[in-house]
């Protein structure tokens, strides 16, 4: 499986960027000048220079080494945050797909529910009414809010796998509804629970983006949300600051991309008719010399070649 992985161009070059990514902000905090984001080194909006590549923000902090922990506070709340909703959704789709009946009706319209009202809306009123909002808030509230979607979606592999002849063998050996769905559902959508873990991680970023702009991110840190929210409200565009803007805005967009680029390889690794070269064309044979050609009877089947003679 790892050998036809590294065969896939588009597999390897968006997890080597992603890797990258991932070592500059685990990495670079480790560097001596760049353990506190939260350091005074300049004044307002200092130009970039050899001292600071990025010059500083509103509060004279640099701005490189608010983007390592920005990047690293904003991958955490987005892994932990894409692990529950991931965990909730499979959970719930499953159950309600292999028991079917009441239960899976009860289950269905508690989802159904939660897409109704858009994400975003849950998610401003559960910040606001929260009178603390700490990085392990942000994870608990995006990740209890965006298992919806993933719920319907595994509900409806796991209603197919249910039907399966593994399945009915292992129920007439008497295993119990937990093991089969443990040992007998899962297993056999892993490879659709890893792809919705990917786009549940993209997602879950743009939601922490998109509350810290809103000004209901985490106390006390630092995350890339939090950095666009201070560079739009010090009116870093307007001033003519644009790094303090631009590159939590591209890293932001890069990393999101590349998820969805991730995204796409794996869905067309795990799925054989999206490889590249699709499905093998049949070979035409060719035959070498002159084709034998059987004798035509003119006379004969005058009716079928040249239709019927006066």
């Amino acid at each position: 499986m790892l050998l036809r992985l590294r065969h896939n161009q588009r597999f390897m070059v968006t997890a080597t960027l992603l890797l990258v990514i991932v070592v500059f902000a685990v990495a670079g905090p480790l560097l001596p000048g760049r353990g506190d984001p939260f350091r005074s080194v300049g004044g307002l909006y200092d130009h970039p220079s050899l001292r600071l590549p990025l010059g500083t923000d509103n509060f004279g902090h640099d701005v490189l080494t608010q983007l390592m922990f920005g990047i690293r506070t904003s991958l955490l709340i987005g892994i932990v945050a894409s692990l529950i909703a991931t965990l909730i959704g499979v959970a719930i789709g499953t159950v309600a797909g292999f028991r079917g009946g009441f239960l899976e009706e009860l289950l269905m319209g508690v989802t159904n529910v939660f897409i109704a009202i858009p994400a975003i809306v849950i998610l401003i009123l559960l910040s606001v009414a929260l009178t603390t909002r700490s990085v392990l808030t942000m994870m608990l509230v995006i990740g209890a809010v965006s298992w919806p979607w993933t719920a319907r979606a595994v509900r409806a592999q796991s209603s197919s796998l249910r039907t399966r002849e593994h399945v009915d063998i292992a129920r007439l050996s008497g295993e119990r509804t937990v093991r089969l769905i443990l040992f007998e559902i899962i297993p056999y959508m892993l490879s659709y629970v890893t792809m919705a873990f990917v786009l549940q991680l993209a997602g879950a970023l743009l939601a922490e983006a998109a509350l810290s702009l809103l000004g209901l991110g985490a106390a006390n840190t630092v995350s890339l949300g939090i950095m666009l929210f201070w560079a739009l409200l010090w009116e870093s565009v307007r001033t003519g600051a644009l790094w303090a803007f631009v590159p939590p805005v591209l890293l932001l967009t890069m990393i999101v991309f590349l998820l969805l680029v991730l995204h796409s390889s794996l869905d067309e690794f795990f799925n054989p008719r999206l490889r590249r070269g699709g499905a093998r064309r049949p070979r035409i044979a060719v035959i070498a010399g002159p084709v034998p050609v059987a004798p035509v009877d003119l006379v004969g089947d005058r009716d079928t070649v040249s239709g019927a003679l006066p």
